[in-house]
């Protein structure tokens, strides 16, 4: 069984605090930051460069998880490495060379991970997993591009079908996580769950952390 681990978002925390929201989430148990990047055109918000991520890795010792939602993701990455990116995600769907991106981020020294947004069929990432091109593959349960978004069920069985094909990949879900969808997530093969306005409206973070780490648990790939 893969380490299961919970990543707040901190699209969600107080923009005026961030680094106070970053501290909270590592003191509550927090496994990574997960920090969303969007450039306002492979989705329509923007929202945090390299800088917040080298604040973030500044604050504290847990890896910063970032999330490039963007167009063209090459064009970001030394930047975003450079600035304490641990894991770097980008979008299948992005307008680059996914392999030679993906093994720009290795070469970096940082974990590459694909990301495919709910529409997305889950073959067109089959390639980065025959390959072992990447370390982890993100699905999305909402519509990239803002938090606060309804947990889209129907991909749930794109999960399953990577846990099935890849027992070695993480597995992250992001969108729509709280107490009542986590289960639902790990049963189909999630272990890493990034979860931002659910959290961050809690006012015992940590106890809600501890509860989605032992949902997920206790569910793990029960439902495959």
């Amino acid at each position: 069984m893969p380490e299961i681990q919970i990543m707040p978002s901190i699209l969600a925390a107080d923009f005026g605090r961030l680094a106070e929201g970053c501290k909270r989430a590592e003191e509550s148990g927090a496994d990574q930051i997960h920090v969303d990047v969007m450039d306002g055109v492979f989705v329509p918000n923007i929202s945090f460069g390299p800088d917040v991520v080298k604040m973030s890795a500044a604050t504290v010792s847990i890896p910063q998880n970032v999330h490039l939602m963007v167009q063209r993701p090459q064009d970001h990455l030394e930047k975003f490495a450079n600035a304490g990116s641990d894991t770097i995600q980008i979008h299948i769907e992005a307008k680059c060379d996914i392999p030679e991106t993906l093994a720009a981020i290795r070469g970096m020294g940082k974990r590459p991970a694909i990301t495919l947004n709910p529409e997305t069929p889950v073959e067109s990432i089959f390639a980065c997993l025959e390959n072992r091109w990447v370390d982890e593959v993100l699905v999305m349960s909402v519509h990239p591009g803002f938090g606060g978004q309804r947990y889209l069920a129907y991909v749930e069985e794109k999960c399953a079908t990577i846990r099935r094909m890849a027992d070695w990949v993480d597995i992250a879900i992001d969108g729509g996580i709280d107490d009542q969808t986590v289960s639902r997530a790990a049963a189909v093969g999630c272990n890493l769950f990034v979860a931002g306005s659910y959290l961050y409206k809690q006012d015992d973070m940590a106890a809600a952390i501890a509860d989605l780490r032992k949902q997920a648990q206790d569910s793990y790939c029960s439902g495959l």
